[in-house]
């Protein structure tokens, strides 16, 4: 159960997550062991998964962003597929889905040519039937922030 101080600590990370520990504990009230305590907690308890910088695409030669739907025609295939998408570097996302298709990937690659050459790749894998498409035009919002109710 978290209580309010470990609320404010994860809402201070996710807006800034190289918030130094002196800093989280100046702004939680607390001494630095302690919240060094409630951050090793958050992190054993799967809470804090990981710190990342965020990157600009873009600037990194990555100019398209698309949705990608997949039909993969059996549940045998679940496991391959998922291991086929962790080792395409492409696919920043893989969600498991209801509706049009079995999975929606998020993907980022240099140009059309890319993105053509990973549709090509992704359509052969084993259980593939169908994959639709959408490039992204330009995006209003994108972020990683959750935000944190807390049930006592």
């Amino acid at each position: 159960m978290l209580d309010d101080i470990d609320v404010k600590i994860l809402e201070i990370l996710q807006k800034q997550g190289r918030t130094r520990r002196n800093d989280l504990a100046e702004k939680v009230d607390l001494s630095i062991p302690a919240v060094s305590e409630r951050l090793r907690k958050l992190e054993e308890a799967k809470i804090i998964t990981g710190y990342f910088a965020k990157l600009d695409h873009k600037k990194l030669g990555k100019e398209i962003t698309a949705f990608i739907t997949v039909t993969v025609d059996s549940s045998k295939h679940f496991t391959a597929f998922v291991d086929h998408t962790d080792n395409a570097d492409e696919i920043l996302e893989c969600h498991a889905v209801t509706g049009d298709g079995t999975h929606t990937l998020k993907v980022r690659t240099e140009n059309p040519e890319s993105l053509e050459k990973l549709l090509g790749k992704i359509q052969c894998w084993p259980g593939v039937v169908k994959t639709t498409t959408s490039v992204v035009l330009s995006t209003s919002k994108e972020t990683m922030r959750i935000r944190i109710l807390n049930h006592k």
